[in-house]
């Protein structure tokens, strides 16, 4: 069974987190969220508490075949600023293991360099941190072990490709038509 982490950061915006992490779980593949702070209980953008499976130190990324980054304010900035996660991001990207992220997020990726000569997208107005990439408007985009989405209202599609990454297109269109998505 795929394992994922989706790491939740004080500010995250909570439709691209939690989506992700119920279809998901919709789809069986394990998910862990991780705190990046000092406390499980996790305030998104918009004031919604989210309690975490665990924190950020206690997950063991050796497990993980996926890392997932919901983006917002100042929750990018925060996963940004995480020593750890940075490091964790690039062990797992030499590694080829998959990482994805959403809206802002992207452009933490871009800081690291994942990113140079890769197809990939960012909400409005990160563009220019996606360092290196070839920017694309799609609501998706997805290259080698990388995806990325553009916000909040593509959320759906964007968990729907990391399902199909993980599990097959025959797996993501069965939940799409569970949760009655473009039927």
């Amino acid at each position: 069974m795929k394992h994922v982490c989706v790491v939740l950061a004080n500010g995250f915006e909570e439709i691209e987190g939690l989506t992700v992490v119920d279809l998901l779980r919709r789809a069986d593949i394990q998910v862990t969220t991780a705190s990046i702070s000092n406390d499980k209980q996790v305030t998104g953008s918009h004031g919604i508490g989210v309690l975490a499976d665990a924190l950020f130190g206690e997950v063991d990324f050796t497990e993980i075949d996926m890392l997932v980054l919901p983006g917002g304010m100042p929750g990018t900035k925060n996963l940004q600023a995480h020593e750890g996660l940075t490091a964790t991001i690039k062990t797992m990207s030499e590694q080829g293991k998959e990482i994805a992220a959403i809206c802002a997020a992207p452009s933490v990726l871009g800081s690291l360099c994942l990113l140079k000569g890769k197809k990939a997208c960012c909400y409005p107005g990160f563009e220019d941190k996606l360092e290196g990439a070839k920017v694309t408007y799609d609501p998706v985009a997805a290259t080698d072990q990388i995806i990325t989405s553009r916000g909040m209202g593509t959320a759906i599609p964007f968990a729907l490709a990391l399902i199909e990454r993980l599990d097959g297109k025959e797996k993501a269109d069965h939940i799409a038509k569970s949760i009655i998505y473009n039927v």
